[in-house]
């Protein structure tokens, strides 16, 4: 009997691979070989995203960002992900923390990073089945806004 990898399994596999998607769309070798429509997949209506400065940014700010930002790097960009669990799941809805290590130009960056992930069935291209990131925010660095959204899932607020 085929069992289906568990929401942890799944929402770590496309915090990977979405990072890999970042990789190739930033680095002008590989850029052209990116597909945006798998970031557009993938990040649900809704999403928002807290960047390292504390802002909130709204999808189409979040995708203007990253559509700007293509072949910035001459192959010098890298990221790792680092120590992925499970932050708090309840039934199709899980936040999955992690470390996102960065390399640029020589220079190297760490940062704690969570983000909501949920089934959904209105999403069947995404990239690991039906997984996709859900209304709400992706926290990065920011830890004070991480604590604040992972307060707000643990209280049952839906956004």
């Amino acid at each position: 009997m085929d069992e289906q990898p568990s929401l942890l399994s799944r929402a770590s596999a496309e915090v990977v691979d979405l990072h890999r998607f970042f990789v190739d769309w930033f680095n002008a070798a590989s850029a052209d070989n990116a597909d945006f429509r798998r970031f557009e997949r993938v990040m649900g209506e809704g999403f928002c995203m807290v960047a390292p400065d504390g802002q909130v940014l709204d999808r189409d700010a979040v995708f203007d960002h990253i559509r700007a930002s293509r072949a910035t790097s001459e192959d010098d960009f890298s990221i790792s992900i680092e120590d992925i669990r499970a932050g708090w799941q309840a039934g199709d809805t899980i936040v999955v923390c992690y470390i996102e290590a960065q390399q640029r130009g020589g220079k190297h960056s760490r940062r704690r990073s969570s983000a909501v992930f949920t089934t959904s069935s209105s999403r069947p291209t995404a990239s690991n089945g039906d997984i996709c990131m859900k209304p709400g925010c992706r926290c990065l660095k920011a830890e004070q806004a991480q604590d604040i959204n992972e307060s707000r899932v643990t209280k049952g607020e839906q956004q």
